[in-house]
């Protein structure tokens, strides 16, 4: 499910301001920006935003405004020593005064001067920042998810109703086309066999056949029973997305079928409308959790 979410917090010296997007994906994934020196907490973050959308893509903006987890430069001082005597060697080798060599000559030698150790606390300060931005992030990011969420149910709702509709009306069209389509077996087997009265155990026979193939009726109990599940998956606390897509395939079996059987131009109509609708009902099942 999409979705926005931006906290900041302050710790000390340091101030954190985290970005969160999510976007849909049938697993979680999460990539995280901006750590710095706070990577070795990379896998704490991915942890902890898991645990908050359950499913779908996020992305994860850090920005440290101040108290930056490292300290100043320091001297290296082995390096420093080496090079020095290279230095001196080399201003010898080449008959000049070891005094000639300077400070300036040092550090363009080489890496003399490197980042002193981060400081503990700085380190334990902006992490915390991070931590507390973090969270606030991940609040905001799930109220606009719970607005979506709710659009999104009352959506589906309506999609699940008009298929409702649409089921009362193949099953009120059902008995009628079954009657028509008993009456031109009487007449198409009235004139093949060419006789006045027709054997009525060779037409029931023949009513019977034609009943079982396009009798609906399992289908459209068994579709009015997946949409009465779909909306008591909505209605649940927990996350639903795998199983409103299972559904959606169930129900998109059940309208197949029913299509499929039709051998009347209203009911194909109406097969059709339905399919319109489930169609639309899957687009929206990808957005839920």
């Amino acid at each position: 499910m999409t979705g926005f979410g931006r906290g900041t917090a302050r710790e000390g010296a340091a101030d954190a301001t985290v970005e969160v997007r999510t976007v849909n994906g049938r697993y979680a994934e999460v990539t995280v920006r901006g750590l710095g020196d706070l990577a070795e907490h990379e896998a704490a973050v991915q942890s902890l935003v898991k645990d908050a959308i359950e499913r779908g893509n996020a992305t994860v903006h850090v920005t440290l405004a101040t108290g930056a987890a490292s300290g100043p430069l320091q001297v290296d001082t082995a390096a420093a020593s080496a090079l020095g005597a290279l230095l001196r060697h080399a201003a010898a080798a080449a008959g000049l005064a070891p005094e000639s060599v300077t400070v300036a000559d040092l550090l363009r030698a080489g890496d003399v001067l490197v980042p002193a150790p981060p400081d503990p606390a700085a380190a334990e300060a902006a992490w915390a920042a991070v931590r507390a931005a973090l969270a606030e992030a991940l609040t905001r990011l799930d109220a606009m998810r719970q607005a979506e969420g709710t659009a999104l149910a009352d959506d589906l709702g309506a999609r699940l109703d008009a298929l409702d509709a649409l089921t009362a009306e193949v099953e009120a069209r059902a008995p009628v086309r079954l009657e028509a389509a008993r009456q031109r077996l009487r007449d198409r087997l009235t004139d093949l066999v060419d006789v006045p009265d027709l054997d009525p155990g060779r037409l029931e026979t023949e009513a019977v056949l034609l009943s079982d193939k396009l009798d609906v009726t399992e289908e459209t109990v068994r579709l009015r029973s997946h949409l009465e599940q779909v909306r008591e998956a909505l209605a649940a606390p927990e996350p639903v997305g795998r199983r409103l897509n299972f559904l959606s395939q169930e129900i998109g079996r059940e309208v197949n079928t029913i299509g499929s059987k039709a051998n009347d131009a209203e009911i194909t109509r109406l097969s059709v409308s339905m399919k319109e609708e489930l169609e639309k009902i899957r687009e929206q099942v990808q957005n839920v959790v």
